[in-house]
């Protein structure tokens, strides 16, 4: 009896779960047209990223300086201008020229202490000195008056204020050359600033007039003019400040290479005069050191 229960209850699930799954699969393939068109439809595209404004810098042209200045200007601007540049130009070349010629003389005085007075006669040391030097021109300077004294018109004269006359002629012909070009820079500096100065006062001039036949007198138009004619007086200051320097640095500088100069042609005038020129070479005193 419980055998046939057991057996009807298995008939009974089997049944059961023949008539629970079409309909379990009916319920699926409903859903899955659902989900089709959702997965079917596509994605939405990102928003693009705004774009950043380009900065562009618009360059504006300055309609006043010294190539409006230049642009602008008559003859007499134009020719203050070009007296300034040659004023400047000449001042640098001048500074540059008597710098080298000062260091050059500066370099044969180091060599006159070392060569000069370490020879065995006052000839042989001129021989050892750098041919076309200032101290090899003194030298031979007082050697040629201390040789061609005798049989001459200049032997009424004395020995010694021949040789002393000689030698310093010598020295004055090279101090008059070391003196070259520094009056040009003199007078650039005191003269520089009042050309600059005659260059303002004239494009001053024009510019007011100008202003006066416009009518207009605005600070755009009174600012411009007059500012620009100032740079005349800004140019010459540039060039007259330099030229006053070098002028105080070369004089300078002068004096100590002259006094150098004048130690060695006054050892040179005792050698000549002891006598003793054509067999001993040696001075009381070294010439000074180049500083």
């Amino acid at each position: 009896m419980s055998l046939t229960k057991l057996v009807r209850a298995a008939v009974l699930a089997a049944v059961t779960l023949g008539t629970l799954a079409p309909a379990a699969s009916f319920a699926q393939a409903a859903s899955d047209p659902a989900a089709a068109p959702a997965a079917a439809q596509p994605a939405s595209p990102a928003p693009m990223a705004a774009t950043a404004p380009v900065a562009t810098t618009e360059s504006i042209e300055n309609p006043y300086g010294l190539e409006a200045l230049w642009k602008q200007g008559d003859f007499v601007s134009k020719g203050t201008l070009i007296i300034l540049v040659i004023m400047s130009m000449g001042s640098w070349y001048i500074i540059f020229v008597k710098l080298y010629e000062q260091r050059k003389l500066m370099r044969s005085a180091n060599a006159a202490s070392k060569k000069f007075w370490n020879a065995g006669s006052v000839k042989a040391g001129v021989g050892a000195l750098e041919e076309g030097s200032a101290y090899r021109f003194i030298a031979e300077s007082g050697v040629s008056a201390s040789d061609h004294h005798e049989g001459t018109l200049v032997e009424q004269i004395d020995l010694h204020t021949w040789i002393s006359m000689s030698i310093q002629r010598a020295v004055d012909n090279i101090n008059s050359r070391l003196q070259d070009g520094l009056a040009f820079l003199a007078t650039v500096g005191s003269t520089a600033p009042f050309v600059g100065l005659f260059g303002t006062v004239w494009g001053i001039y024009h510019a007011l007039t100008a202003i006066g036949i416009a009518g207009q007198a605005s600070i755009d138009k009174v600012a411009g003019p007059v500012g620009e004619a100032l740079i005349m007086t800004a140019i010459g200051l540039a060039v007259a400040v330099p030229a006053v320097l070098g002028y105080n640095w070369l004089v300078r500088r002068n004096k100590v290479a002259m006094e150098q100069l004048r130690a060695f042609s006054a050892d040179l005038h005792m050698v000549l005069m002891s006598g003793n020129a054509a067999t001993r070479g040696a001075p009381p005193r070294p010439v000074a050191a180049a500083r």
